[in-house]
């Protein structure tokens, strides 16, 4: 029997990481939208595409949370996209209501299912859907790292006109602007970073990954980025299913990793069949550990206005 992966939310990032999904035949499909009809158009429009893409899993469309029924992975994306001008956190009351609604009949209707969050402001609202669905901490993570990761390396092969599949990198730290990109667990091809580029080129690529989402939003104007959320959401889905035990960078549960608790923010997982396996804490420096505490710290005060 194939896995069953459901996607709540089927705008752009939902069915990016839909189509994603079943490319790499990971499992069935479930796509589901308030909006009537328009994640079975999606859905269909993806299965017919299967046929040229050589994929053979189902790919549903729905309305009603009665399909999600025993998912094995619900991966959350509804909510309002950032505008121009808007940072994740402004988007924390509009979007706190969506997902903690989501989370109620995630945990109705699949209580045994891993949890993914992508909806902003990410770390507060995994936070919130695992306080709202009850499930043990380890089934429940945000995709952050991953993508401000991904931003990282591409940024760093553009500039060094190299692959970039030879460069390896780590972002921590909640998905914002007080991300914490890490240099020196960075390489190319084996190769330390601080080697091929001087620290005025590190630090002008640093933040633009740290504005790497409004840098899409300024260009799009009316919608935020759907590709790379999409395709890292793919990416986390398939170590859970596969159970790679990947490590990636991921929003997961603090309970006094890296002098933190009670709180989900970005930092390397060990991902597998059953959720974060294990959360790897990096000999961080005094001022790298002291930017993680500064991003936790803004996230802890958007909990708290969540009444937690």
């Amino acid at each position: 029997m194939r896995h069953k992966i459901s996607i709540i939310g089927a705008g752009n990032v939902g069915a990016t990481a839909a189509l994603m999904i079943a490319q790499r035949e990971l499992g069935d499909v479930v796509m589901l939208d308030i909006i009537p009809d328009m994640p079975q158009g999606k859905a269909l429009d993806m299965a017919e595409a299967s046929p040229i893409e050589g994929f053979d899993v189902r790919i549903k469309g729905t309305n009603s949370y009665e399909e999600i029924a025993d998912s094995d992975i619900v991966v959350i994306t509804s909510g309002r996209p950032r505008k121009p001008g808007m940072s994740r956190e402004d988007l924390l009351t509009q979007n706190a209501q969506i997902v903690g609604s989501v989370a109620e009949q995630v945990a109705r209707y699949s209580p045994n299912a891993i949890l993914i969050v992508v909806t902003n402001p990410l770390d507060i609202m995994t936070y919130h859907a695992w306080r709202v669905t009850g499930f043990p901490h380890h089934r429940v993570m945000g995709q952050a790292g991953v993508l401000d990761t991904a931003r990282f390396r591409y940024f760093i092969a553009s500039e060094l006109n190299v692959s970039v599949e030879d460069v390896s990198s780590l972002v921590l730290g909640g998905h914002g602007d007080t991300m914490v990109p890490l240099p020196r667990y960075t390489s190319v091809a084996g190769i330390p970073l601080e080697e091929l580029m001087d620290r005025e080129t590190i630090d002008r690529l640093i933040e633009r990954t740290r504005g790497g989402g409004g840098e899409i939003v300024g260009l799009l104007k009316t919608a935020s980025a759907f590709y790379a959320p999409g395709a890292a959401v793919a990416q986390m889905v398939e170590a859970i299913i596969k159970d790679k035990k990947r490590i990636m960078p991921c929003s997961a549960y603090l309970s006094g990793q890296y002098g933190l608790k009670d709180i989900f923010i970005g930092v390397p997982v060990k991902l597998g069949s059953l959720g974060v396996v294990e959360i790897i804490e990096l000999n961080l420096t005094d001022e790298e550990l002291a930017q993680l505490h500064r991003s936790a710290e803004i996230y802890r005060s958007g909990i708290k206005l969540l009444g937690y």
